[in-house]
């Protein structure tokens, strides 16, 4: 896809989940093609190629109750008979996935000699910064709803050492494998030992489902630490990619969101749409 309609496709969603989003009650697809300055046609055309569902079915997803049957207590989500090491590999979609993490003693040193390389790329869910090292990608976060340079801010302090360089054709590559979930990309994790097992687990949850934050204690071996391991899963730095949005509290409340509980219920809704589209299309 050419780069052109592919930023093009990527404005789209992002509108298109913003106006569902605030629609309240369902909104036609003539209502909704006609907030796109769209046809009805073309609209639905390019929602349903990029979601994997129609516009109406992603309302369906997006609506609060819906976070409740997520939690699927006959799945094993985080069966560690199929978890994958901090040097094994994953997939998600058509997304392979290598990861590594820093050292602990690297990590110590709060990211001094270490070049973080960042851009802001567009995505179905608003703005994204995009970082990266020498290694892979070490933060992805979102600015819709905390702004720009509050975003920017905040990841930069997570490395306070760190030498922060704007170079964003660097990442163009990862970034897009990343929002699209086709090719390769390497994640380069860099947090303390229990976060780095927390995010472990965190890549373990399945897409389509999600986990509470007592299973993600037990499955990061800490199951009386479910506050700590709650800190951790907010400090995640690397947003969508290691799905914290994944994680509901007990009872299927959706809880909170370092970037926005918005863009959890667009993320999470997204996912369940496209995975269910999948099952269907392999039925």
């Amino acid at each position: 896809m050419p780069r052109d309609e592919q930023a093009y496709h990527y404005g789209v969603i992002r509108r298109a989940i913003e106006v569902i989003d605030e629609g309240g009650a369902d909104l036609t697809l003539d209502a909704l093609s006609a907030r796109m300055e769209m046809s009805p046609a073309h609209f639905q055309r390019v929602f349903s190629s990029w979601v994997g569902v129609s516009p109406k079915r992603y309302q369906q997803y997006l609506r609060l109750g819906h976070a409740k049957s997520l939690l699927r207590a006959d799945v094993p989500l985080l069966d560690t008979a199929h978890a994958v090491g901090l040097s094994g590999s994953g997939r998600l979609h058509d997304l392979f996935v290598r990861w590594e993490a820093m050292s602990p003693g690297e990590y110590a040193r709060r990211g001094a000699g270490l070049t973080v390389r960042w851009g802001w790329f567009d995505s179905p869910f608003g703005a994204a910064l995009v970082m990266g090292t020498d290694k892979g990608l070490c933060g992805l976060a979102f600015a819709a709803e905390v702004g720009t340079g509050a975003a920017l801010a905040d990841m930069c302090a997570r490395w306070p050492k760190a030498t922060f360089v704007e170079d964003r054709a660097a990442l163009r590559s990862q970034a897009e494998a990343a929002f699209l979930r086709r090719g390769e990309t390497a994640l380069h994790l860099i947090g303390a030992p229990l976060q780095i097992k927390v995010w472990e687990a965190l890549l373990s949850i399945p897409e389509g489902t999600a986990a509470t934050y007592g299973e993600i204690a037990a499955a990061a071996e800490v199951p009386t630490a479910v506050r700590a391991v709650g800190t951790a899963v907010g400090k995640n730095p690397l947003s969508w990619l290691i799905p914290c949005h994944r994680v509901l509290r007990k009872g299927g409340a959706i809880g909170g969101y370092h970037w926005g509980l918005p863009v959890k219920r667009a993320m999470l809704a997204f996912e369940a749409a496209r995975a269910e589209a999948a099952c269907e299309a392999g039925a």
